[in-house]
């Protein structure tokens, strides 16, 4: 058993088998409810009692997740199947005990979950998280395994540090296995009929804009 000083003054006891939550703590033995009303605003996220402090997002996340959230927002539009919301959307999950604020999330309206004004009650369909240097434990570790224990259908880790994606797609087993993009490296779900994501254009200097994205996409569908 180890006790850690947690930022500011309090502490967090970590028993055997146990593992840490990545990521700066802020306080523990947080309820839930207290977590949602004094944190889950302001990018934290809750595990178990214990608030974690995200960073803010550097300017290229932040593009990133402003393209990926344009691309799904434009599909959607064409195919009104679901929708995809950003954090600080919390995503609880109880499987796990945590309330997480993926990058994106996309919820498709068959999601037998419950989606209420504050948060997701249950795994949403396709978690996306971008990189940064403080979230790379978190995203490769941490979230992987949680999103898988609670059912998330697919995860996608987009890595601008390294310039690699990877895709996550539940099987049959509940296990995650790892999906490859075509050979134009294009990434295809059976979620998102007709999306191709393309790989290459998440690393370009200047990202696609609005109008841009709008016709890449309608192009998808006049295929």
């Amino acid at each position: 058993m180890a006790t850690l000083t947690a930022t500011p003054t309090a502490t967090l006891t970590i028993r055997a088998g146990e593992t840490l939550p990545s990521g700066p703590i802020v306080a523990v033995d947080v309820p839930a409810e207290e977590y949602m009303a004094r944190y889950a605003e302001d990018f934290h996220e809750w595990l178990r009692g214990v608030v974690i402090k995200i960073s803010p997002e550097s300017l290229r996340h932040a593009l990133i997740i402003k393209y990926v959230t344009n691309l799904l927002d434009a599909y959607f539009e064409l195919n009104p199947s679901g929708q995809a919301l950003n954090a600080p959307f919390v995503m609880r999950l109880k499987t796990t005990g945590s309330f997480r604020e993926p990058d994106v999330q996309v919820i498709l309206n068959d999601n037998p979950h419950e989606l209420t004004d504050t948060a997701m009650i249950g795994p949403a369909d396709i978690c996306i998280e971008v990189v940064s240097p403080e979230s790379a434990a978190r995203d490769y570790g941490n979230k992987q395994i949680e999103y898988e224990q609670a059912g998330v259908r697919e995860y996608w880790i987009i890595d601008p540090i390294r310039q690699r994606c990877r895709f996550n797609r539940l099987d049959d087993t509940g296990t995650f296995r790892d999906i490859q993009p075509d050979d134009g490296e294009r990434y295809h779900t059976p979620l998102l009929p007709r999306l191709a994501l393309h790989i290459p254009t998440l690393w370009q200097d200047e990202l696609p804009g609005i109008s841009a994205t709008v016709q890449a996409v309608q192009a998808m569908f006049n295929d």
